[in-house]
């Protein structure tokens, strides 16, 4: 029995490297037949721990099944919960929370938001439960003496974003993309990780409405 811990954790690695290998989702109904599998395993080699083939083989398998059924049946939810394509590149009011400390930048601040509800003309919509927003300073016109675009960054000064506070944002959205690029950063693959369903930026131009900080919360 000291070895069906290590057994179960070296199982449970070779489950979730299988399901990785997967071009296409199985049905969340499959991975969670596999996660009860992995229990009957683990009971079945717990039923017979004198004998060593049984032993290693249930706990082995058990951890293989459970590293595939949870590995897989997580990245089913996350994909049910997409981004509508239909909602790309409108503007949508969202309520929620901040949901991480801020990162400030040159061109503004960038965090992710928990949603709570979100409206499209006035209707209810469903949008993934986490996303990653930037709300950025306004750009300089350009300079009709120059034809270009002058360097910096007009407008007032941005709101504070604390880590906690909830609020009513206009925000346009897209799905998560990145470079296809072997040997850099998968930019794409880091958000599915950190379960970012969208990126997006917030809206405050003279047509949108102006955003809102509603409250604080206990998870300042």
């Amino acid at each position: 029995m000291k070895h069906a811990g290590s057994l179960l954790l070296v199982g449970m690695v070779l489950g979730v490297a299988l399901q990785l290998q997967q071009r296409t989702l199985w049905p969340a109904g499959v991975y969670a037949g596999l996660l009860v599998l992995a229990v009957a395993c683990g009971l079945l080699a717990a039923g017979h721990r004198h004998r060593l083939a049984w032993l290693a083989s249930g706990w082995l398998l058990a951890g293989v099944l459970g590293g595939a059924g949870s590995t897989g049946l997580r990245a089913v939810v996350f994909a049910a919960q997409a981004l509508d394509p239909a909602l790309e590149g409108v503007t949508l009011m969202v309520t929620g929370r901040v949901a991480a400390m801020p990162t400030s930048t040159p061109q503004g601040v960038r965090f992710e938001f928990e949603v709570e509800e979100a409206l499209h003309d006035r209707r209810v919509v469903s949008l993934p439960p986490r996303l990653l927003l930037g709300w950025y300073h306004r750009p300089l016109h350009a300079r009709p003496d120059a034809g270009v675009q002058a360097p910096g960054l007009a407008g007032p000064p941005l709101p504070v974003v604390v880590a906690g506070d909830r609020w009513r944002l206009a925000v346009r959205l897209k799905r998560p993309h990145g470079l296809s690029n072997p040997h850099g950063f998968d930019r794409e693959r880091w958000l599915w990780e950190q379960g970012l369903g969208a990126t997006g930026s917030v809206r405050t131009g003279p047509r949108d409405p102006a955003p809102q900080r509603l409250s604080a919360t206990g998870w300042h």
